[in-house]
């Protein structure tokens, strides 16, 4: 483990999703040093978190929400309940540290909730059992009764935090497309949902074919490309009120494959005029349009780095699909993608240290990472059909859509290690994913 260090903010949601705030119990935050990073998942204890009053089934639902984050990580495993010794009945009662060595419990969470007037509040304290203390402060977190999820999230990426010191990803929500009806006559329109595949609504009914869907980096605004007018055109979405302007459009051009830049000023995207298609930026507001490749190959998927320098993109220049980096400018680009096979839709890493993408070779399709000169290039999936990545918000998680032969797409979700592959819930078929920056 690196050393931890976590400080908490006042947190505020968007309206729709319920107001969300925190604030410490204790004064002083702790410094702890953990030692080497875990390659077995850590044995972890949650009993149910104390009902204070008016709480009813809500204690329950949040526990399970925090033990289901921290387990579907695969770096933690929950120690079944009925293992346990201890029965935390109160949230002040002292903890008897043996009982939970005995069951080999290495963390344990304990917590309390209130439910009254509409509001939810949840106190939690990390106990490090082998050193027979709190890890850090307690905390506590509070908002409206509808947001019971979302303060059971960040209390997971609070714990999250502590124990691998890198911030979390359970208080983020996730952009698709949803899928219905036969394969000659899909509907598909825009829906959101947190990461985990609760809480699923829909921003635009199925009138029109949608794709693509990107968030801004504040998360309060959507790019996506639809068939509204008969070919495809760039739309912003404003996420608060789901009203809908077409983005600096071209008469007598297609656009597509949008994404934001990281200040969410500048709009990158692939502009077809002519039968050819390089790719292009654009202000927010729809002024400044500027040409940033000039070839006759196909040029498309861009995603800015973190910091806004570069771009990377997929391009056939060189006879088929490879990845390319150039300037945010535009100018000379290079090659960085070397394997065998066509390799496509690269997204940089919201820490900046890898390229995720899309790879086609022998028949499969791959989700991968590579550094981002290219190097280190690591499959982390192989399926039928494996495309669109999209990172969580820290850097360590790979959503994308799979697709088995004759099936609908799915969701799935893989750590950069490659060794959690799991399936998101959803209601029906789904595809292009685009994960959200952590809520505020």
């Amino acid at each position: 483990m690196s050393r931890l260090r976590y400080l908490l903010s006042a947190a505020l949601a968007a309206a729709t999703l319920g107001a969300v705030t925190g604030a410490p119990l204790q004064a002083e935050p702790l410094r702890i040093e953990l030692g080497t990073p875990v390659v077995e998942p850590m044995p972890f204890a949650l009993p149910r978190f104390v009902d204070e009053g008016g709480a009813g089934d809500m204690a329950a639902e949040i526990s399970g929400v925090i033990a289901a984050d921290l387990a579907g990580t695969g770096l933690f495993e929950q120690i079944p309940q009925n293992a346990y010794i201890q029965n935390i009945t109160s949230f002040d009662a002292a903890v008897s540290y043996p009982d939970w060595q005995a069951i080999n419990a290495q963390a344990l969470i304990t917590g309390a909730v209130q439910g009254g007037g509409g509001q939810v509040a949840v106190k939690f304290c990390l106990h490090d059992v082998f050193a027979n203390g709190t890890l850090g402060e307690c905390l506590q977190f509070a908002g409206d009764k509808g947001s019971w999820r979302r303060v059971a999230h960040k209390v997971a990426d609070a714990v999250y935090s502590r124990i691998t010191g890198e911030s979390g990803y359970f208080d983020s929500r996730v952009v698709f497309v949803s899928e219905a009806g036969p394969k000659n006559q899909r509907q598909k329109r825009l829906a959101v949902m947190d990461y985990d595949g609760a809480n699923t609504s829909y921003l635009t009914d199925s009138a029109s074919i949608v794709l693509a869907p990107r968030f801004s980096p504040s998360g309060d605004r959507i790019l996506f490309t639809s068939y509204s007018s008969g070919f495809p055109q760039i739309y912003v979405m404003d996420v608060g009120s789901l009203s809908v302007r077409g983005l600096g459009e071209q008469p007598g051009t297609m656009t597509f494959a949008p994404r934001f830049s990281p200040d969410g000023q500048t709009v990158v995207f692939s502009l077809e005029r002519g039968g050819n298609t390089d790719i292009y930026s654009l202000n927010i507001n729809g002024g400044g349009l500027q040409q940033l490749t000039n070839s006759p190959a196909i040029e498309t998927a861009p995603s800015f780095s973190p910091d806004g320098s570069q771009i990377v993109f997929e391009s056939d220049r060189s006879g088929n699909q490879q990845i390319y980096v150039m300037s945010a400018g535009g100018g000379e680009a290079r090659r960085v993608s070397g394997g065998a096979g066509r390799y496509g839709t690269p997204v940089w890493s919201p820490r900046g240290d890898y390229i995720a993408f899309t790879k086609q070779n022998a028949g499969r399709f791959h989700i991968g990472v590579m550094l981002v000169d290219g190097s280190e290039e690591k499959l982390l999936t192989a399926s039928y059909i494996d495309e669109g990545p999209t990172w969580a918000p820290n850097g360590r998680v790979i959503m994308f859509a799979r697709q088995e032969p004759g099936g609908d797409p799915m969701l799935y979700s893989v750590d950069v290690t490659g060794r959690n592959l799991k399936r998101i819930p959803t209601q029906g078929a789904a595809s292009d994913p685009a994960w959200s920056p952590l809520l505020p």
